[in-house]
Parts: C-alpha cells; sequence; structure tokens
C-alpha cells in the first residue's frame, strides 16, 4: 500500500464542515436535473450526518448555520461540481433564494434511525418536475439520480467506488508496524502534499486566535503544549464558526486534518528536527488517523477528533522521538484508556475544546509511554498491545454506543421543539 494512493483519496480540501457541504451537494446534483424554479427540498438522512449539521457554520453565508441553511443553499447552486468547497459558490441571490425557501417552510428533513452508515436522500420539487439524488457512505458519493421517478447515469466522476471502500477496510486493518513501514517510505512529494495541507490548517488555527477572547489567546508565557493545543481549538472553533478558510479534511473530516497536522507541524519544528522526520510523522499521524477512523464509522457515536486523530498525534509523536514498537502500544492503550468515552454530539463551536482535549491527552500520553508507563491489559477496555485496544475501541464505538446516539438524537430534536 503506497501512501500517495491513501493522500489522493483522505486527503482532501475542503470548505467548511464536510457534513454541511455534503448534504448541500445532494441538494444540488438533485435540483440541477429538473427545470423551474425551487417549490421545495426535502432529506432524509443518517442520525450522525443529522448531528454534523445541526448546528454548525456555513462558509459565504452570513453566519448562516444549520441543516435547513446547508440544504436550501445547496438546491439554489448552479451544480455540485464543486463538491465540498460548494459553499464557495454561494452569491446574495443564492442566499435570498434560501431564505425564500426557508421562510415558506418549504425545507424539511427526516432522520432514519436504521442507517448506520453516512445516508443522504434528498429531493427537490422544481417548477418543471422532481430531482432526486442519493449520496452514501463517502461525503461526495452519489449513487442515485432520479427525474421525476426515472433513474439517471450517474456521472462517473461524482462516485468515489468501490476501490475507496476497499481501500479504507484494508488501511483499517493493518497493524500499528506497517503503518509506521509506510510512513517511512514518505517520499519528497509526499512531503510535499502533506506541508501544503498542514500550513492551511495551521493559517485556520492562527485565524481563529483573532476570534477568541483575549484571555484565550494571550500564548506568550505559557508552555508548548498548551500554547500548541490552544491553537488547535482556535482552528477547530474558526472552521465549526463557518470561517472563509480551505483546509485539507483528512478521512472526510476537517477537523481531523488540522488536529492530525497542526500539533506535528508546530512542535516538530519548535524542537528542531528536520524536514523531513517532520513529513514522516505527519504522514503518521495520518496514516493511523485515517486507519482508525472506519474502525469508529466514517460519521460515529465517539468524537473522531480524540479518538483517531488524536491518537495519530499521539503515535507520530512517540515516532518522532525515536520510541520503539513497545512505545507506541503503550501510547495506543493510554489514548484508548483515557479519552474513549468522549461521545459526538454533533458539529459545532464545542468541538474545538474536545480538539484540545485530545491535543492535551496525546502529549501526556507520548511522554508517558517514552519514560515507560502505560495503561496496563488488567485494566478496562485496554488491550495487551495496540491491536487489540484498536478491535475494543472498535466495539465501543459501534455497538456499544447505539443506546447513546440515539438518546442524542432525542435530545437534539427536543432542543428544536
Amino acid at each position: 500500500m503506497e501512501l500517495a494512493k491513501i493522500l489522493d483519496r483522505e486527503w482532501a480540501p475542503a470548505l467548511g464542515c464536510t457534513e454541511p457541504a455534503s448534504i448541500a451537494c445532494a441538494a444540488a446534483h438533485a435540483s440541477n436535473v429538473a427545470l423551474g424554479p425551487v417549490k421545495a427540498v426535502h432529506l432524509v438522512c443518517d442520525v450522525r450526518l443529522y448531528k454534523n449539521c445541526y448546528a454548525v457554520g456555513i462558509p459565504h453565508s452570513g453566519r448562516k448555520s444549520g441543516i435547513l441553511w446547508a440544504l436550501a443553499i445547496g438546491a439554489a447552486l448552479p451544480d455540485a461540481s464543486a463538491g465540498l468547497e460548494c459553499f464557495a459558490r454561494i452569491t446574495p441571490e443564492i442566499l435570498d433564494a434560501a431564505e425564500a425557501l426557508i421562510h415558506a417552510r418549504a425545507v424539511t428533513v427526516d432522520v432514519d434511525t436504521r442507517r448506520t452508515e453516512l445516508h443522504a436522500d434528498c429531493r427537490v420539487v422544481r417548477g418543471g418536475g422532481v430531482g432526486r439524488a442519493v449520496i452514501e457512505k463517502d461525503h461526495t458519493n452519489l449513487v442515485r439520480l432520479e427525474r421525476d421517478g426515472v433513474s439517471l447515469d450517474v456521472p462517473r466522476a461524482a462516485r468515489a467506488g468501490d476501490d475507496l471502500a476497499a481501500l479504507r477496510q484494508e488501511l483499517s486493518h493493518l497493524p500499528l508496524d506497517d503503518l509506521v513501514e509506510i510512513a517511512s517510505r514518505c517520499t519528497e512529494a509526499d512531503r510535499a502534499r502533506l506541508f501544503e495541507g498542514a500550513e492551511r490548517n495551521l493559517s485556520i488555527a492562527r485565524h481563529g486566535l483573532t476570534l477568541l477572547p483575549e484571555g484565550f489567546r494571550g500564548l506568550i508565557g505559557l508552555d508548548q503544549m498548551t500554547r500548541i493545543s490552544r491553537l488547535v481549538c482556535a482552528g477547530v472553533y474558526a472552521r465549526m464558526s463557518g470561517e472563509d478558510f480551505v483546509v485539507m479534511s483528512l478521512a472526510g473530516s476537517g477537523n481531523k486534518g488540522i488536529t492530525a497536522t497542526v500539533p506535528i507541524l508546530l512542535w516538530g519544528r519548535e524542537s528542531g528536527f528536520s524536514e523531513e522526520r517532520i513529513g514522516r510523522a505527519l504522514a503518521l499521524s495520518c496514516l493511523v488517523t485515517a486507519a482508525t477512523t472506519p474502525r469508529l464509522g466514517r460519521l460515529s457515536a465517539v468524537c473522531g477528533v480524540s479518538n483517531a486523530a488524536g491518537i495519530g498525534v499521539a503515535v507520530a509523536l512517540v515516532d518522532l522521538q525515536d520510541g520503539d514498537a513497545a512505545a507506541r502500544d503503550r501510547v495506543v492503550n493510554n489514548l484508548v484508556g483515557n479519552v474513549a468515552g468522549m461521545i459526538c454530539d454533533g458539529a459545532k463551536i464545542g468541538c474545538g475544546l474536545k480538539a484540545m482535549t485530545a491535543v492535551d491527552a496525546a502529549f501526556r500520553s507520548a511522554s508517558l509511554a517514552l519514560a515507560g508507563v502505560g495503561i496496563p491489559f488488567s485494566d478496562g477496555i485496554v488491550g495487551a498491545d495496540a491491536g487489540q485496544s484498536f478491535d475494543h475501541l472498535e466495539r465501543i464505538a459501534g455497538p456499544g454506543m447505539q443506546a447513546m446516539d440515539d438518546e442524542i438524537l432525542r435530545i437534539m430534536q427536543d432542543k428544536l421543539r
């Protein structure tokens, strides 16, 4: 398995949160197969897509937020070709059209609680017909397109394909040592891609500091770990607020991209490591994050920033300091035994605090692992090694958290009422 191939599929630019962009794409696909004025928009989606669109900001929208605005804007877009950067095409006219739909209560959403993977089934009623588009499993993977109930050919460019699912399945079950070996083969071209994306993510983090109170952004005098974790928090906060910055998403999540790369980039440079070593560490952080994500679920009941990106950062920190396989096992066990209970209650500005907690935990867990300290096999859900801990984490995130996910949905819907 080659790093370049993994980056091709899992390391991608995104503007704003990927879930609102995904349903906006679905609405745009559906809307563009019919003609005439838009009369109504209806979405059926899975629980976790709903959660991640519930309160998150939308770029270029004048501080609009939430799932109804994402749908209404998508139905007014000229096409879906911009993918996860579709919000860059918002104009005043599109916002006016979207606002009219919302005020007319013409935008509606139902949640299909039976769906366990990403699912967005959108119908757009226009004066000249009805369009339907279905996106599944991946944020831009269009699997069905209809006009007035008749199936249309899905453009090849709009399908992620079975090869992506196969790649993720294979990646998710590679031993940690194999991920380290893949990262060690990081080429100059791979490093250039990783550094370019990490710098993008650092830019939104620095911008995010300007949005937060002086008491938070006053980084002078703070220790290195605290400065870095606050920067990550600021980047996630800015992205969830809908700030106009393209970030590099990782495994379908911009927040994972920010969290997995900014700490490694800054800590590596401030500590005097070579660009080659930092590039390898960035590769490993991204690989571990991408490999863990399918185990949690593409959209998960647990916080992916903590339980995937946090682990990626911790493993990369250990590797950067020449930790051996035993130290890598310890650092995974330390994270799994620490943050596995952190839930996902949707995408929103509060994710910044979860990202900060993940980075803090990653630094502390790495320092302990390098000192020979790890949570033992006898404790709770921790495994005998990293692979077994990942297996146990997968069980917790899947069947173990289903009832919790249902209860979160009920709480969110109660709040809307």
